[in-house]
């Protein structure tokens, strides 16, 4: 038996993740992938992560972050391969950026880390990295409503914003009457994302998060759905009139 201390975990990952790339003796799929396949991947297990956190699984929590340590594990080899950078790199950049962005507990610049502080703490390192434009960084893979709330903050930390929600309600009544004007199916797709971008902004000049809204909404309405088909039966559900199924929707409600 060796008397060798065991592997630290994330050594071994490493190692497991190296074997996987194996040129010679590797598995096939691994090496088959490349950064633009496995970012679907990588999405995916963050929100396989966020799910775990709704649904307060600590078990399946664990797994997840798992499963999303894994999607770093393997952006960093195959950058490594490339003669890009390692995991190693990785974590000493946010190891070093963590430490820049929080003066006040690694340096000596005392205070709180206040929402304005931090923005503007940003916003230097975007400056420093030569962007041109006030939304540049606001990344395209974003869920959408997320991104829309995203570049509304950017533009009205410019002064670009309406002064209250008056200005924006406005606007998605504005969207709507558009919309139902709209003759062409790309017209009415353009005034649909209108009217859903007004609707961020609107919901955003209320200090709300339009994603984690619309999240708890869509959870609201799964749950009463689903009662409704235990009142009725499944099969039953899809024979009943809409009045009928309006009122198991009352119902529900009431419940």
């Amino acid at each position: 038996m060796s008397d060798a201390p065991p592997q630290p975990p994330i050594d071994r990952l490493l190692a497991i993740m190296t074997a996987l790339r194996n040129p010679d003796a590797g598995c096939e799929w691994d090496l088959a992938q490349d950064f633009a396949t496995i970012a679907p991947y990588t999405i995916e297990e963050a929100y396989e992560v966020a799910d775990a956190i709704a649904r307060t699984d600590m078990a399946e929590l664990r797994e997840e972050l798992g499963d999303l340590l894994f999607q770093v594990v393997f952006h960093a080899r195959m950058a490594e391969e490339a003669g890009h950078f390692s995991f190693d790199d990785v974590a000493g950049a946010i190891a070093d950026k963590m430490e820049a962005r929080h003066p006040h507990i690694f340096g000596d610049a005392g205070g709180t880390m206040t929402e304005t502080r931090w923005e503007d703490m940003k916003a230097r390192e975007r400056s420093r990295k030569g962007v041109a434009s006030a939304l540049d960084g606001v990344a395209l893979a974003l869920p959408a409503l997320m991104r829309a709330e995203k570049l509304q903050k950017r533009a009205a930390r410019t002064g670009f914003d309406w002064p209250d929600p008056s200005g924006s309600e406005a606007k998605i009544a504005e969207e709507i009457a558009e919309l139902n004007a709209a003759s062409s199916e790309a017209h009415k797709l353009e005034e649909a994302g209108d009217l859903l971008f007004a609707a961020v902004n609107f919901v955003r000049a209320h200090g709300i998060s339009a994603e984690e809204a619309l999240r708890a909404a869509n959870a609201k309405f799964e749950a009463r759905f689903r009662a409704m088909e235990a009142l009725a039966g499944v099969e039953a559900f899809t024979r009943l009139s809409l009045d009928q199924q309006e009122e198991l929707w009352q119902q529900v409600k009431k419940t």
